[in-house]
């Protein structure tokens, strides 16, 4: 049974199926109850046409083997005295009930006691206005309105269902009687079994269409979804992250899906081209010290006079330098969030700038809510990046502006292009002029500083200082600003 309505399809058809189903149920037994109801309305009403007539003979004075209501064919009529006294019939009536008489044949003699009385079973449904038996008529006037029942009566040997309508007339003659008419509910019976047994018929062929529609419906839905799952399963096992699923040529959810999986592949395969030069570029950065270290180290064993201890160092630093460089953009790349202290940014640039030759510092006291060491790393690699560019002059400046503290570090050197203005802050990306290793660094520094900066929620640029050089602007939300929490 699980695996039968496993899928959405199945699921959805049983669902869309049980719901009409439901639907027509309810709306069927409306619709009978309405037939019947309005079916049963019209013969009561006939029923007390008539015995509103045999009433108006009886008001007139007309004797009882006179009156023409006792003649009429399939309409049984009874007149009973207040004491229930039955005092005439129709001619060919042969049993009844649900009239509250079931005598058919008046007798010529009867006293007013309860004398062998035998009543029917009532079955009375007052579902209109009946004139009480304490309601004061005048001689030769007819009360308002009727009782009904539902009986039987037999005609001729016929037996059907009846709607009987009771009523009451004050006689000149007679005092008050009561006339008992009916009319057949044989028209009614056959209309809600003949709508019925339509509906019996019916109620399953249109269940079956529903659940076909919705079948098909749900399949044809469903079939790029199907579509976009092989595709995914096939990306998954060749690994081969340039494939794309077919995009739907609709403007639909399964369209939206389609589009948002194509999109999120190609941020994994940016991602994972993106490790895969990371680590092609960090094996080749490292290889360089080591090769020159372990030379150093083979010379020095070889001939321990030609041991260049300046350079083992130098490499053995480089190396160092490189290993945390990596470590922080690995830590960077996995998600770390900086630890949410208070920072002030000018004392930070004026640690940062001590002992540096050329540096100027203006700086106001501006707060921002981060991590102090990873701040004083963007520092730290702004003005080692000016260095390397600056002739003479190397000015840092820091302020508020609006929600934002703003540090800018600007050279007097040669700037950068404005078509390299955001390539220099890819990872190893060293520009033509600083592409000595030994000068120009392992291409890092500009990269671990702007997504420190965006770890930070805010961001890094690069443009034109006004000495003609280069000017790098960080800005960063202060702390307490409503600026969310730092970007992921």
């Amino acid at each position: 049974m699980s695996r039968l309505f496993g899928s959405v399809r199945s699921r959805a058809t049983l669902g869309a199926t049980l719901v009409v189903a439901v639907a027509l149920v309810a709306a069927g037994a409306a619709v009978l109850l309405s037939l019947r109801a309005n079916l049963t309305g019209e013969a009561g009403t006939r029923a007390e046409r008539s015995a509103q007539a045999v009433a108006s003979e009886l008001a007139a004075r007309i004797p009882l083997d006179k009156l023409s209501g006792l003649d009429a064919e399939d309409v049984p009529v009874q007149i009973v005295d207040e004491d229930g006294v039955l005092l005439a019939a129709s001619e060919d009536l042969e049993r009844i009930s649900g009239t509250g008489t079931a005598e058919v044949t008046p007798a010529p003699t009867r006293s007013g006691a309860d004398d062998d009385r035998d009543r029917g079973d009532d079955d009375r449904d007052d579902d209109s206005g009946r004139s009480g038996d304490d309601e004061s008529l005048e001689p030769g006037e007819i009360a308002q309105g009727a009782s009904y029942t539902n009986g039987t009566a037999t005609i001729d040997g016929d037996t059907e269902d009846y709607r009987f309508a009771a009523v009451e007339v004050e006689t000149p003659d007679r005092g008050r009687l009561t006339v008992h008419a009916g009319s057949p509910l044989a028209a009614e019976h056959s209309a809600v079994g003949t709508a019925l047994t339509a509906m019996l018929i019916g109620f399953p062929l249109l269940l079956g269409v529903v659940a076909g529609v919705t079948w098909l419906v749900t399949g044809r839905a469903l079939r790029p979804v199907e579509g976009i799952r092989r595709e995914m399963a096939a990306i998954t096992a060749s690994e081969d992250l340039r494939r794309r699923v077919p995009e739907p040529a609709t403007h639909d959810e399964i369209a939206r899906l389609a589009r948002t999986t194509n999109a999120t592949l190609a941020a994994l395969e940016a991602s994972v081209e993106r490790q895969r030069s990371f680590v092609a570029d960090a094996s080749h950065e490292l290889r360089s010290p080591i090769a020159s270290l372990r030379t150093q180290l083979e010379v020095a064993a070889a001939h321990p006079e030609l041991l260049d201890l300046d350079g083992a160092v130098e490499d053995t630093v480089r190396l160092q330098n490189l290993a945390g460089d990596l470590l922080l953009l690995a830590r960077l790349d996995a998600g770390e969030r900086p630890v949410g202290t208070r920072v002030d940014l000018a004392a930070l640039a004026r640690e940062e700038a001590a002992g540096r030759e050329g540096v100027t510092v203006e700086a106001e006291p501006v707060e921002v809510s981060g991590s102090r060491g990873q701040l004083g790393r963007v520092l730290a690699n702004l003005l080692d990046n000016a260095e390397r560019h600056a002739r003479e002059r190397i000015t840092v400046t820091v302020r508020g502006e609006g929600g934002e503290a703003v540090v800018g570090v600007a050279d007097d050197g040669e700037g950068v292009a404005e078509a390299d203005r955001e390539r220099i802050f890819e990872r190893f990306v060293r520009l033509d002029a600083a592409r000595s290793r030994d000068d120009g660094g392992a291409g890092l520094g500009l990269a671990i500083a702007r997504d420190v900066a965006v770890r930070h929620g805010g961001t890094l640029t690069a443009g034109a200082a006004p000495a003609g050089g280069a000017l790098f602007e960080l800005r960063l939300p202060l702390a307490g600003a409503d600026r969310g929490a730092p970007r992921a």
